[in-house]
């Protein structure tokens, strides 16, 4: 329940989802003042690999007690957040901002078959939205640093 919930943040009153993301960017903003980046982006890779596959198994557990696609349930989030994370530059503090904001805009707006992902079953359509979610923002972020290179 500690990590489906994202530690907490899916109990908050106020828009539990966007709390979710944030401790997620918070917890990769640990990552990145205590490792050396390349390492924090293999590590963000195996926890984003990690979530997932927890996530579509808690997220499954969890809805069995909370319904369908419960708001409590922020797992899923998490780990789209982290997607984008994974193009930001070192010292790139205005590309975690825009990874946080463009990953948040895709999840609630859910463009381009995102909403498609929710028809999924359980755990799997938990976390599928989001997932393409971060996908979408990650490939922004690409082509934003590439353009502004």
């Amino acid at each position: 329940m500690l990590l489906t919930t994202g530690f907490g943040s899916g109990f908050s009153p106020v828009a539990p989802g966007t709390a979710g993301a944030l401790v997620a960017v918070l917890l990769w903003g640990v990552g990145y003042f205590l490792l050396p980046f390349p390492i924090l982006q293999v590590v963000l890779a195996v926890v984003i690999v990690y979530f997932t596959v927890q996530g579509i198994y808690s997220g499954t557990v969890m809805e069995r007690y909370w319904g369908e696609d419960p708001s409590r349930v922020v797992i899923d989030e998490m780990v789209g957040v982290w997607i984008p994370l994974l193009v930001v530059p070192e010292g790139g503090g205005w590309y975690v901002l825009a990874a946080f904001v463009l990953f948040r805009f895709f999840d609630i707006v859910k463009p381009l078959g995102i909403r498609r992902m929710e028809r999924f079953k359980g755990g799997l359509g938990i976390m599928m939205d989001d997932i393409l979610a971060g996908v979408y923002s990650a490939l922004l972020l690409g082509i934003a640093r590439f353009l502004l290179i």
